[in-house]
């Protein structure tokens, strides 16, 4: 029996395969720090479950419409329209198991299979961007994020790859893997290109209140753009419900043809979850601005000692809760190969990591390496976790040769 073309070329998510690997190398008595997944270490709110059991107990156990629930979607639009501010309305909104779901659904209501339709996206990026894309047989058009433009990308680079075949941009602030923030004029220009060439823009917002220095900026806010903006979001980073699978998007045109999608694969999201992530983003907030000062004091230690480390340099990421290290130096001094051979190197020594080659290929020309360390974690994990990495590494501080703690 053979198994599809389309399935044995379907990419995957990298984290979940070192987590994995991580996992198994735990089970046979290995002692690791774990950097590699993106999931807050805080339990979910009280109140929160306390609304699931409520549901469970008020008899919320069956299907739903598949674009869910109505009075949980009208907590969504009016948590949108606040946060956003936009006129969200509840038959905007389309709930679904996780917001990942959502990449595809986008993908499939906006292109045609195998037509040659692109879709542009971030890279590095999600890896799932790129893989729908494919899956769905659509044309992937990678567009470049660079360092020094703190992981966003030149506009000018923006306006090479758009053709009469562009079908949707995505864009991803506070962005996975790099913790980069699209500024407002950024999406000033890609809102002027949107409208200007007639193409969808994907946002996927997911970690928007894990924003640190400035307030969030949606490109749906801006003029005339919310008609063709794909709002997505859920409640897994910021509420600490990765588990839960909840997830949303909002836009006025295409919430019943995603909900189409969702009758033909999932049917509906969970339905006493739906009244958790109800509870989630209309009642109380203080747990949730909780875990953002607890991610931004994290940021700003495993920042500090990854700067410490010789070879290694890293910018402050303005939000989600990920450290995109530049380790060009180190790699070369010693001697490997690239941030893949680093990479398991440290996994070797007790501290695992994901590489840049997890979240896309390199852009053309590019030689910097970098690393991805997730500090949804413990300050006493980050601190002993970059222990075992300097013992890798070495440190800047050649006299003393360690760590400033």
């Amino acid at each position: 029996m053979d198994v599809s073309k389309r399935t044995l070329g379907l990419g995957t998510e990298n984290a979940f395969v070192v987590l994995a690997e991580v996992n198994a190398l735990k089970r046979e008595g290995k002692d690791l720090i774990s950097f590699c997944i993106g999931q807050p270490d805080f339990d979910t709110p009280q109140n929160i479950k306390d609304a699931a059991k409520k549901a469970i107990d008020a008899g919320k156990t069956g299907y739903t419409d598949s674009a869910g629930v109505f009075e949980v979607r009208a907590a969504i639009a009016k948590h949108l329209s606040v946060t956003r501010k936009i006129d969200v309305k509840p038959e905007h909104v389309v709930i679904a198991n996780g917001a990942k779901p959502f990449i595809a659904y986008a993908i499939a209501c906006t292109t045609d299979y195998g037509v040659g339709d692109e879709v542009i996206y971030p890279n590095p990026g999600f890896p799932i961007y790129e893989s729908q894309i494919i899956a769905s047989g659509a044309v992937p058009v990678p567009l470049p994020l660079t360092e020094k433009k703190k992981f966003s990308f030149e506009i000018d680079e923006l306006k090479n790859r758009i053709s009469n075949r562009t079908k949707m941009l995505i864009i991803n602030t506070p962005h996975n893997p790099t913790g980069g923030i699209l500024e407002e004029d950024d999406l000033r220009e890609v809102a002027a290109l949107a409208k200007k060439h007639d193409f969808w823009v994907y946002a996927d917002e997911i970690y928007c209140r894990i924003a640190y220095d400035k307030e969030f900026k949606s490109i749906a806010s801006l003029p005339g753009m919310y008609e063709r903006t794909i709002i997505s979001d859920g409640a897994s980073k910021a509420y600490a419900m990765t588990g839960w699978r909840m997830g949303y998007i909002a836009n006025q045109f295409l919430a019943p043809y995603v909900a189409r999608w969702v009758t033909n694969t999932e049917s509906c999201a969970n339905h006493m979850a739906q009244y958790a992530m109800m509870e989630a983003v209309s009642g109380p907030q203080d747990e949730s601005k909780k875990m953002v000062q607890s991610f931004r004091e994290r940021r700003e230690l495993i920042v500090k000692l990854l700067n410490e480390l010789d070879g290694v340099k890293c910018l402050m990421p303005g939000g989600a809760f990920y450290a995109y290290p530049n380790v060009t130096d180190a790699v070369k001094r010693l001697g490997l190969k690239d941030s893949e051979e680093l990479r398991k190197l440290l996994l070797k020594n007790g501290v695992a990591v994901l590489a840049d080659i997890h979240f896309g290929k390199r852009n053309p020309g590019e030689t910097e390496q970098y690393i991805r360390l997730s500090y949804a974690t413990s300050k006493d994990n980050i601190i002993e976790g970059l222990r075992r990495m300097k013992t890798v590494i070495g440190s800047k501080d050649t006299e003393t040769g360690t760590l400033s703690f």
